[in-house]
């Protein structure tokens, strides 16, 4: 689950949608899936045709992008909008598909979602096609209702607060009414599908692809918010489901506020962890010989930036690093182990620049590992996918807690991460329940989490392999979101078990990426690189600017 409150982009369009209000009682009808919720749907086939690739997104070559289409074929299925209803209205689902490689080995269909909610997932079977799963399954790719190439949901542009780590009391104000305005203008626009854009009705439209597409049952991976969607397709669906790997888990009983701060919580857990490192290295970074002494060169450093922010070399559209700013790229670019050299330096050379000119070296690599690591915002599915669940009406809960986060874990998102979201507002009701997630009637999956997940802090893995019964990869000492093709320790053995059906042991551990060859208490030999030579080649040999 990425969750991100940046400035969105122009005017977006209104939502097409099927005219139904929201307003109705739980789903209790009888399906061929038990307790799935659906009323029968029609049998449908697909006609596959080569991808279209469009033009590409903002700053990506076209050629590049039509690589990525190249071979791949699209289609669309028609789901009911309400699945109690289904005569109300249909939705276009856009899916995807890259044949296995080797057809004599093809052992089924393998679903995949990035997470989210609403992210969009036409492209990962490119993404994963260098991966040894692509040999065996036909790997499949959807846009969820609502997102993309599917039958989108748009809002009217609301007003958005710039994000602040550490908000005054002043501020809680003018961030509760644009939260306030934002859900309103999503309701104008989108009022009628909005009810129906919901992770049941995701897992749903995932069992009209399997029947589609012909399988008797789909095997599973997701990433982030994907992994809840996956146990509750499970769950709906037990007889449908083969294999599943559920990468970086979301919790199953935080859905969705805490969930939300607990990312602060993460951040936090990273920048003490890399303190503590820088602190091991004081002949290097001269920072502090302590934690203590460390983490009030920051404070300081903070304090400073709050009164004189620094200018971005060679950006002027980039935020000047102010207090806030600072607080963002530490929480952000502490998780990444490998990063934490780089990091170490960047603050040094930010620290020499407080009352002048951040050097343009810094800044390039700056901006780099900014496009990589601070994450993206999604479509106007996430401020309805997450307000499934219900969050606080209070607001004084918000306001505690933003405080609390504020003293506490002020990193990363810092607490923004806390504050009142869409969601406090819902304008619409919810037509069922969160489903009760369990694992019965399909076989034992996978569940991976790292020790310092900046997503889906770790706590969130332990449960959901809990809840399902599942086993369960820790990946120790590592803070990246989205494992599977990462670390070659869990992806060899999530390999064996999707490819072979061989199980790792019900409680397994793998070795993080290594922290940078800093020795302790010496000092570290000077490369001749750049600092964005450094930062371009950590992103690309950690593809730390995957979005899933």
């Amino acid at each position: 689950m990425r969750i991100s409150r940046g400035v969105p982009g122009p005017l977006r369009a209104t939502a097409v949608t099927a005219g139904v209000t929201a307003a109705l009682g739980l789903f209790a009808f009888p399906a061929a899936a038990g307790d799935s919720g659906m009323a029968p749907v029609p049998q449908q086939g697909i006609s596959w045709a080569q991808c279209v690739a469009g033009p590409p997104p903002p700053g990506w070559p076209q050629e590049e992008w039509d690589k990525l289409w190249a071979g791949m074929d699209c289609a669309t299925v028609t789901v009911p909008m309400n699945y109690r209803k289904p005569a109300d209205g249909k939705l276009s689902i856009a899916i995807s598909r890259r044949k296995a490689k080797d057809p004599a080995k093809r052992q089924g269909v393998l679903l995949l979602n990035p997470g989210g909610p609403g992210g969009d997932g036409l492209l990962m079977p490119s993404y994963l096609e260098p991966e040894a799963i692509a040999t065996s399954y036909d790997l499949i790719g959807f846009d969820p209702r609502g997102v993309g190439r599917s039958t989108q949901l748009l809002c009217e542009v609301g007003y958005w607060e710039p994000p602040r780590t550490r908000p005054t009391d002043d501020q809680f104000a003018p961030i509760t009414a644009a939260a306030r305005e934002r859900e309103a203008a999503c309701q104008r626009a989108g009022g009628g599908l909005r009810p129906f854009v919901n992770t049941a009705n995701a897992a749903r439209d995932m069992d009209v692809i399997r029947e589609a597409l012909g399988e008797k049952k789909i095997n599973y991976l997701g990433f982030s918010y994907g992994t809840y969607l996956g146990a509750v397709y499970g769950s709906l669906f037990p007889g449908k489901l083969n294999r599943s790997v559920l990468d970086s888990s979301m919790h199953p009983d935080w859905l969705y506020y805490e969930q939300s701060k607990q990312q602060s919580v993460a951040a936090k857990q990273s920048v003490d962890a890399w303190v503590k490192w820088v602190a091991e290295r004081d002949k290097t970074y001269h920072l502090g010989s302590s934690a203590a002494q460390v983490n009030a060169a920051l404070d300081e450093m903070g304090t400073r930036l709050a009164a004189q922010p620094i200018p971005w070399p060679d950006n002027p559209d980039f935020p000047r690093i102010d207090r806030n700013t600072f607080d963002q790229l530490l929480g952000f670019w502490a998780a990444p182990r490998p990063n934490w050299a780089l990091l170490a330096e960047l603050v040094v050379k930010i620290k020499e620049s407080i009352g002048g000119t951040l050097p343009a070296d810094a800044g390039k690599a700056m901006a780099a590992l900014g496009k990589a690591l601070i994450p993206e915002t999604f479509n106007d599915t996430f401020p309805t996918v997450t307000c499934e669940a219900d969050w606080p009406a209070d607001l004084n809960v918000y306001y505690e807690q933003m405080r609390l986060f504020r003293e506490r874990y002020p990193y990363g998102r810092g607490a923004n991460a806390a504050e009142p979201t869409e969601c406090t507002f819902r304008s619409f009701t919810p037509p069922e329940r969160l489903a009760d997630l369990k694992r019965k009637g399909y076989p034992t999956g996978l569940v991976i989490q790292a020790e310092f997940d900046p997503a889906t802090q770790y706590d969130g893995g332990p449960a959901m392999a809990a809840k399902l019964n599942d086993n369960l990869i820790s990946i120790s000492d590592e803070g990246s979101h989205g494992i599977y093709g990462r670390n070659a320790c869990a992806t060899e053995k999530i390999n064996s078990y999707l490819i072979g059906g061989v199980l790792p042991g019900s409680r397994t551990t793998c070795a993080g990426a290594p922290r940078p060859d800093v020795p302790a208490g010496g000092v570290a030999a000077q490369s001749g690189r750049s600092l964005e030579q450094r930062a371009v080649e950590l992103i690309k040999i950690h593809k730390l600017d995957r979005t899933f």
